[in-house]
């Protein structure tokens, strides 16, 4: 991977530099959505798209707008209502300032004193929107790392808490979501999660065990350039589940157990097994959301790449989709062709490794 994808921090502890962080795209590999299901996963993050946080001593507390995502001057109404159409009405700031109130109340509650210095924070973003890459909490993440690291407390939050601090910053905004995004970008690289109702209630959070990225086979991503809102469809799948639903609760158990298996199927390299896991995966999901609920656009992606006899399962919830071409660089070619005739963008995935420092390895290493 480039040098310039690298998380980056200079001056932790030292409260009079810049400190900047990046947190990565993420793709679901297996066994999601379960993570809102006391189930596991297998996450990683990619270097192929990413949100950087940067955080700059000031004398005032400054949360800066980004030129384009945050955008309040526009050159006619017609604009602004161009604008909102595409973009609709978020940026990240909101996003900036969730997290910071989030991380200091945390440090209150836990008795984490903080000095008084003030900061800017500014954001900038190449993850393409509504495609299912988690770039609300890539956003997120960074910043956390960048308060993490001027605040000096990186040693006094543990690891496996950090993902909790991303989500309850999201929900304070009304992003309703599970953990294994969050996981997926403050681990980084590949992780294999453990969401069980044991671990959860004991815990307080699940048990995130890092593989080695080079275990993952050659993997493409396949996005729509404008996505569509097909699949906004309301789901009940959360509703039935809580009311016992058995359809609901046994494919989800059996999502979950996609994980594992998928676990076991990279350690042994067995391919074969992995196109089978993911075309399950997806099968699954589509039996308990319903094709309405998915969206047209996201089903189309799936099956652009079954038409060339490739595995593929959406990333997150839908607007992207990974693929997995067990027949090498001929298969490629295939569905390079299928995408450009439906109108889809492919790209080769590049996997980010770990975005761990050594205090938080070590951290990781003590029982």
């Amino acid at each position: 991977m480039d040098q310039d994808q690298d998380p980056k921090s200079t001056g932790s502890g030292d409260t009079t530099a810049a400190i900047e962080h990046k947190s990565f795209a993420r793709i679901g590999y297996l066994g999601n959505p379960s993570d809102v299901y006391f189930g596991r996963t297998i996450a990683f993050t990619i270097g192929n798209f990413w949100a950087s946080v940067k955080l700059e001593p000031s004398e005032h507390l400054f949360i800066k707008p980004h030129p384009f995502h945050d955008l309040v001057q526009f050159t006619s109404l017609d604009h602004l209502l161009s604008r909102l159409q595409n973009e609709g009405y978020y940026g990240g700031v909101r996003l900036l300032m969730a997290i910071c109130k989030v991380f200091c109340n945390y440090c209150k509650d836990n008795g984490i004193q903080l000095h008084q210095r003030n900061f800017t924070l500014s954001y900038d973003t190449n993850i393409p929107r509504q495609t299912g890459l988690s770039g609300s909490s890539a956003i997120v993440s960074a910043a956390l790392s960048c308060l993490l690291d001027f605040y000096n407390v990186r040693h006094m939050i543990k690891v496996q808490v950090r993902p909790n601090l991303v989500l309850n910053a999201e929900k304070e905004l009304g992003i309703v979501a599970g953990l294994q995004d969050r996981v997926a970008q403050v681990y980084g690289g590949l992780v294999h999660m453990d969401f069980s109702k044991q671990h959860m209630d004991k815990l307080g959070h699940g048990i995130y065990t890092p593989m080695d990225i080079t275990l993952l086979p050659p993997l493409h991503l396949i996005y729509a350039e404008n996505p569509s809102d097909s699949g906004k469809v309301h789901s009940r799948v959360r509703q039935r589940w809580l009311d016992g639903d058995e359809l609901i609760i046994s494919s989800m158990e059996e999502v979950g157990n996609l994980a594992e298996e998928g676990r076991t199927a990279l350690l042994n390299k067995d391919h074969s097994k992995l196109v089978e896991l993911m075309n399950r995966n997806f099968d699954l999901r589509r039996r308990m959301f319903g094709d309405e609920c998915l969206g047209a656009m996201n089903i189309e992606m799936v099956e652009v790449a079954r038409r060339v006899g490739a595995a593929s399962k959406f990333t997150g919830s839908g607007g992207a989709v990974v693929v997995f071409c067990p027949d090498g660089p001929s298969q490629v070619k295939l569905l390079e062709e299928e995408c450009r005739k439906s109108g889809f963008i492919l790209e080769r995935v590049k996997i980010a490794p770990s975005c761990l420092n050594d205090s938080d390895i070590h951290a990781l290493s003590k029982p």
